[in-house]
């Protein structure tokens, strides 16, 4: 049977504090963290349906929806999705101004 190497965690809280000093760390667990909040702003019947796929310049979110039809509906949702939004947007301190929708990227 092999060795068994264990580890010390005693440092782990530092290693933690250094990867949240990186920008780009930060920026991405925001992102991820805004992206988990999307299934609570969402009509029930959208939920599977749909999931944010990236951030483009100037606070454009990239919905992918299932088909065109899931991307329309949402599309006529877009001005209450955004008012719900807000909240999350303000606690990440991040912006998000439009959605863009699109079916292409599921």
């Amino acid at each position: 049977m092999g060795k068994v190497l264990y580890t010390d965690f005693e440092g782990i809280d530092s290693i933690i504090d250094s990867m949240m000093d990186n920008p780009q760390m930060k920026k991405a667990v925001a992102r991820t963290t805004l992206y988990n909040f999307w299934d609570k702003i969402l009509p029930q019947k959208f939920q599977k349906r749909s999931k944010p796929f990236s951030m483009l310049p100037g606070g454009v979110m990239v919905i992918a929806c299932e088909n065109p039809v899931i991307a329309q509906e949402l599309s006529l949702y877009k001005v209450m999705l955004l008012k719900k939004f807000e909240p999350y947007l303000k606690t990440l301190k991040m912006q998000v101004k439009d959605f863009r929708f699109d079916p292409k990227k599921w």
